[in-house]
């Protein structure tokens, strides 16, 4: 993109009105006017960003379950864990397809 002179002489001047009327303008720095005034914000997360949220917090739970570990470990140990492969082909099918595009 080009600028031609005549565009930032114009914006020049412009700055140095708003400049001149300091009666509108409680504060002018770098061409921003600031109001004296506090101003106040609301931030609304989307459904995604609230579920990348609980992820984050169940990621960071570094709680152990002990009892439960070592359950399993005696069961693939004994040979006695068995995995069904086709429920898991078809919970991770599923879980995809209820994502959210």
């Amino acid at each position: 993109m080009k600028v031609s002179r005549g565009a930032s002489q114009a914006l020049a001047q412009s700055q140095s009105k708003v400049e001149g009327k300091g009666t509108k303008a409680k504060g002018l720095k770098n061409g921003i006017i600031s109001s004296a005034a506090p101003t106040s914000s609301q931030v609304s997360l989307s459904a995604k960003a609230k579920q990348i949220k609980q992820a984050t917090d169940i990621a960071k739970d570094d709680s152990v379950d002990e009892k439960k570990i070592a359950y399993f470990q005696n069961l693939i140990d004994g040979g006695k864990y068995n995995i069904d492969s086709a429920k898991v082909a078809d919970r991770l099918v599923e879980d995809h397809l209820k994502m959210p595009s």
